[in-house]
């Protein structure tokens, strides 16, 4: 169907006089914080463990306010007659606020998730040094990330996720059969115990003598006549 002409003039208008007669609400900030939407791009947080120094997010920034040092390592073989690896470790990751633009290319580009946007943005300088943010501010940035959203019912369950739950429930079953192994081991060895304790108390029991009949008494002595003399 074609809009007749105007349609989109009027729709705008529409617009414009639905929002005018709507009831004006004042957020009273700093007291009260406001209801942000989750995908608020607030301040980035740096997750240090993930970071492997490749640079994409330096390379990739716009506005180039990403710093990064780092050197090389060398890394022991992890078995014998194994090759010596070298490995980058960071020393510097800072990130520039008063040049950033919040465009999130960084974060998109990260291939180890390193890189997350948190909703914070209180933290307003009166010094423009102070709004470039090194590895301890980010990290402590990283705390303030809110946990992703929970997925759709009846999505896939991711593969990796999958993977790793197998692999969890492998370890599991193979902890739980050598607990098995050791409980009956251990029956066995106290069973064994028990029938050589009572195979003892047997052999003493035959081997002990008779006890003597009451007011019998046995007597040995030399002095004693033989049987049959007076």
């Amino acid at each position: 169907m074609t809009p007749f002409p105007g349609s989109g003039l009027a729709k705008g208008l529409a617009v414009t006089l639905r929002t005018m007669t709507k009831k004006t609400v004042t957020e009273q900030y700093p007291d009260t914080q406001p209801d942000l939407p989750p995908r608020t791009r607030g301040v980035i947080g740096l997750f240090e463990e993930n970071c492997t120094v490749c640079m994409l997010c330096a390379r990739e920034c716009p506005d180039w306010c990403i710093y990064i040092d780092s050197h090389k390592e060398t890394v022991p073989a992890a078995a014998p007659g194994g090759r010596e690896r070298s490995r980058n470790v960071l020393d510097r990751f800072a990130i520039d606020f008063s040049l950033c633009m919040y465009c999130g290319i960084c974060i998109e580009v990260c291939p180890f998730d390193a890189l997350f946007w948190s909703p914070e943005f209180e933290y307003a300088e009166t010094d423009i040094h102070e709004l470039t943010h090194e590895r301890d501010k980010l990290r402590e940035w990283m705390w303030t990330v809110p946990a992703p959203p929970a997925l759709d019912p009846g999505a896939e369950e991711p593969k990796e996720i999958a993977a790793a739950r197998k692999t969890a429930e492998k370890l599991a079953a193979t902890q739980a059969a050598a607990e098995a192994a050791e409980a009956a081991e251990a029956a066995e060895a106290a069973q064994a115990a028990e029938v050589t304790d009572a195979a003892e108390v047997t052999g003493v029991a035959q081997t002990a003598p008779e006890p003597a009949e009451p007011g019998h008494v046995e007597s040995t002595s030399p002095t004693d006549p033989p049987e049959g003399q007076p």
